[in-house]
């Protein structure tokens, strides 16, 4: 068995070195290749292109950012700004990157300021759109087990929350009810409903926390979409968490039998909207208290601590990590059970005393101290 093909779509904030968040968006897209531009100007996406090896996933993550951050400088003291939400302010505002855009003219209007955050999706190739379908049913009952790892927005406008990814306690899920597909043609039939009665506005208005994409969806599919994930600024911790999917989706492959709408243990009259409930209360769980979160197991309701779940999943797909050869990229996950996800981190300062600026200038250091030192280490020159 082969492994699957990965690709990422990074949303990052621009601004100071002291954190605040300045837009330039249009600026880079206009002067970067490689770059495209979210809604609010603030902040900017990059993706890389679909790999197999995590190898080259890594550089691939890295040199953009080298890329933004020297040109960034040549503008003045300006750098990427860790974290998924507007941490220290202006949270109340839109700064449009495009005019001209009706569907950011819709976004801005339907949602305002509520879609300005950073994030990152991650994409796995699955060409099989049977398979696909039954793989989005999984990562969908499992998704707030990626957000529990990757939570990095613990604060708004200077100030802790309460939410350990308010990102994603705040971001509109649209439409409001997305089924567990039961077949490809299943989706395709429920997305022409929405696009025929408005509530999804184009085949791109499909924001929950997984989905399944491709290059003329819902028809030519060939990518499962993981959405929920926080922007993880550690390119190390993110190819970890994608080892983690990867492993889960080849064991799914082996063991079909992991579908949940055939072996969860829930009422088989309910079991898909059961299942919808049992996750959508899980998402905000996990949006809460991450890591530490009380969620309920798709195959039978019980409880159980995020952490203790993603341990459990961890050594179950250990084996096939391993054996596929990219055990040594899932192993950094430990460290992240072991010593908490970012915004694990950064409410630990908070509560030493720390206030809220100090923390992102921190993590601002941190996070291009890693990149150059990532890049100098691992990446091969690039040819001028």
């Amino acid at each position: 068995m082969v492994l699957l093909s990965k690709g990422f779509e990074i949303e990052m904030y621009t601004g100071t070195s002291q954190g605040k968040i300045v837009g330039f968006s249009d600026q880079i897209v206009a002067n970067l290749d490689g770059f495209v531009r979210e809604p609010d100007n603030r902040n900017v996406e990059y993706t890389t292109a679909p790999l197999y090896r995590y190898e080259q996933l890594l550089c691939e993550l890295v040199r953009p950012r080298q890329r933004l951050r020297a040109y960034l400088k040549q503008l003045g003291d300006y750098t990427l700004i860790p974290g998924s939400t507007l941490s220290l302010g202006e949270s109340d505002r839109f700064y449009r990157s495009d005019l001209n855009n009706p569907y950011h003219t819709y976004i801005e209007q339907t949602y305002g300021p509520k879609v300005v955050t950073a994030s990152v999706h991650i994409n796995i190739g699955i060409s099989d759109p049977e398979f696909l379908i039954r793989a989005c049913r999984l990562i969908r009952v499992e998704a707030p087990l990626f957000l529990a790892l990757t939570a990095s927005s613990p604060m708004l406008n200077g100030k802790p929350t309460g939410y350990h990814s308010t990102r994603w306690s705040l971001f509109p899920k649209t439409p409001v009810h997305v089924p567990l597909f039961e077949s490809h043609a299943h989706h395709i039939q429920w997305v022409e409903e929405q696009l025929a009665s408005g509530a999804m506005y184009n085949v791109r208005h499909l924001w929950s926390s997984v989905r399944p994409n491709g290059d003329r969806r819902p028809y030519n599919l060939n990518r499962l979409e993981l959405r929920i994930c926080d922007l993880v600024v550690d390119p190390v911790a993110l190819l970890a968490v994608t080892a983690l999917l990867e492993a889960r989706l080849l064991q799914l492959k082996q063991h079909p039998s992991l579908d949940p709408l055939e072996t969860s243990l829930l009422p088989t009259q309910s079991r898909s909207q059961d299942l919808l409930e049992l996750t959508d209360a899980n998402e905000m769980s996990a949006a809460r208290d991450s890591l530490e979160a009380e969620l309920r197991h798709w195959r039978d309701g019980r409880k159980i601590v995020a952490r203790n779940w993603i341990a459990a999943l961890y050594e179950e797909v250990w084996p096939i990590a391993k054996k596929h050869g990219f055990g040594c990229f899932l192993a950094p996950l430990k460290k992240i059970l072991r010593e908490g996800n970012e915004a694990q981190h950064w409410l630990k300062l908070y509560r030493q005393g720390y206030d809220s600026q100090r923390i992102i200038t921190q993590a601002i250091q941190k996070a291009a101290l890693l990149e150059q030192s990532l890049e100098d280490d691992l990446c091969e020159p690039l040819v001028a």
